[in-house]
C-alpha cells in the first residue's frame, strides 16, 4: 500500500473507504469467472479480452481462436515456422482442456478470479461515481473492456483502501458446510498456495429485491454499468421475457417503459411490477502464488469439453450429421 499521486485514483481510494462505511458485508458475487493472460518479460502477467467467461473452457477456446488469427497474420507475413506453431497450439486445445502453454515464446495461462459484492442495510453497491462508464445509451457493445491490458502484478502500488479489501478477501475461505467438501478444499488450497492477490477492475450485474430479498438477475459480466443497463433493457424487449413470465399487455409496457428509462437516462435502479432491479458493483479477485495467477480449480464447474472432444461424443451418440463439419 502507497500513497497514489493521480488525482482520480486517490479520489477512487477515497470512494472505496467509503463504500466500507456504507456497505460493510462482503459476500460472494456466485460462481469464479475465467479469462486468459500473457506473461510479460517485464514482470506480471497481461489481461487479454475478455475476462467474462463463466467456464474456463470458454478461455480455452478463446486462445485456440487468438493462435489462428496470429497463424493467419505469420502466414501473411510470409512465416511459415511461427504459422504451424500457431496451428498445432489451436489444435491441441481442440482435444486437450490446457490451462498453461507456451507459443512463440510467450506463456499463456487461463485465470481464475473471485468475485464479490458488497453489501449495506438497502441492498448491494451500486456503481460508483469513479468507475469508468463512457458509453452512449445502447452503445456499450462498441466500449472496449476496460480489463484489455491489464496487469496482474503484486508488485505494483495499491491505495490503502484496496489494500484492506484485498487483504480481507485474500482471508476469506468457504465455510465448512456452505460448499462441497472439494470446493472448500479447493478453497483452503488456494489460499497456501496462491497467498497474494489482486484486484481486477470491476465488473457489474443486474440484481433484484423481491419481498426483501437481494438476488442476481445476471451473470455480472458487464464491464461497465451501462453494459448492465443496456443488457437488462435488452432482456426486456426481447420475445422471451414476457412468454417466460406471462406478462399482460398492460405489464409489457411497463417494462418496455423501464427498459426505456433505465437505458436512456442512465439509471442504476428500477422499480418494476414491484420488484425493485439495481445496476451492484462486483469485485473481482485473482489469486497470486510464486508461479503467477491462479488458474482454474479441480472443483470448479466446467461443463464442455474441448471442441473437438464435444463433436467426437456427439458422433458416438448418433447426434452429429456428416454435412455439419463443412
Amino acid at each position: 500500500m502507497t500513497a497514489l499521486e493521480s488525482p482520480v485514483a486517490a479520489m477512487a481510494d477515497l470512494e472505496a473507504w467509503e463504500a466500507r462505511e456504507t456497505y460493510p458485508e462482503i459476500r460472494s458475487a456466485g460462481a469464479p469467472v475465467f479469462g486468459t493472460a500473457r506473461e510479460r518479460e517485464e514482470g506480471g502477467w497481461e489481461l487479454r479480452p475478455y475476462f467474462c467467461d463463466t467456464a474456463p473452457q470458454g478461455s480455452r477456446d478463446g486462445l485456440g481462436a487468438h493462435f489462428r488469427l496470429t497463424a493467419r497474420d505469420a502466414e501473411e507475413a510470409g512465416d511459415e515456422a511461427a504459422r504451424d506453431a500457431c496451428l498445432r497450439a489451436a489444435e491441441r486445445l481442440d482435444w486437450e482442456p490446457l490451462d498453461d502453454m507456451t507459443v512463440l515464446g510467450h506463456r499463456y495461462r487461463v485465470v481464475r478470479a473471485e468475485r464479490f459484492i458488497r453489501m449495506g442495510p438497502d441492498g448491494p453497491e451500486p456503481p460508483r461515481p469513479s468507475d469508468p462508464d463512457p458509453a452512449a445509451p445502447g452503445e456499450s457493445g462498441k466500449i472496449p473492456d476496460p480489463s484489455v491490458g491489464f496487469v496482474i502484478d503484486t508488485a505494483t502500488a495499491t491505495g490503502m483502501s484496496e489494500g484492506i479489501l484485498k487483504t480481507e478477501l485474500l482471508g476469506m475461505v468457504r465455510a465448512a458446510g456452505t460448499v462441497p467438501p472439494d470446493v472448500r478444499a479447493d478453497s483452503l488450497r488456494a489460499a497456501r498456495t496462491h497467498p497474494g492477490g489482486v484486484l481486477l477492475p470491476p465488473t457489474f450485474m443486474i440484481a433484484e429485491d423481491s419481498e426483501g430479498h437481494w438476488r442476481p438477475e445476471s451473470d455480472g459480466t458487464s464491464t461497465t454499468p451501462q453494459a448492465a443497463r443496456d443488457g437488462l433493457a435488452t432482456h426486456w424487449r426481447g420475445p422471451f421475457f414476457p412468454q417466460l413470465h406471462k406478462l399482460t399487455p398492460e405489464l409489457r409496457a411497463e417494462y418496455a417503459a423501464a427498459a426505456d428509462r433505465i437505458s436512456g437516462e442512465r439509471l442504476n435502479e428500477v422499480t418494476v411490477a414491484g420488484v425493485h432491479y439495481r445496476v451492484a458493483r462486483v469485485e473481482r479477485l485473482v489469486r497470486v502464488g510464486p508461479d503467477g495467477p491462479e488458474s482454474p480449480r479441480p472443483s470448479d464447474p466446467d461443463p464442455e469439453p474441448p471442441i473437438k472432444v464435444h463433436v467426437q461424443q456427439l458422433k458416438e451418440q448418433g447426434l452429429w450429421e456428416a454435412d455439419e463439419e463443412d
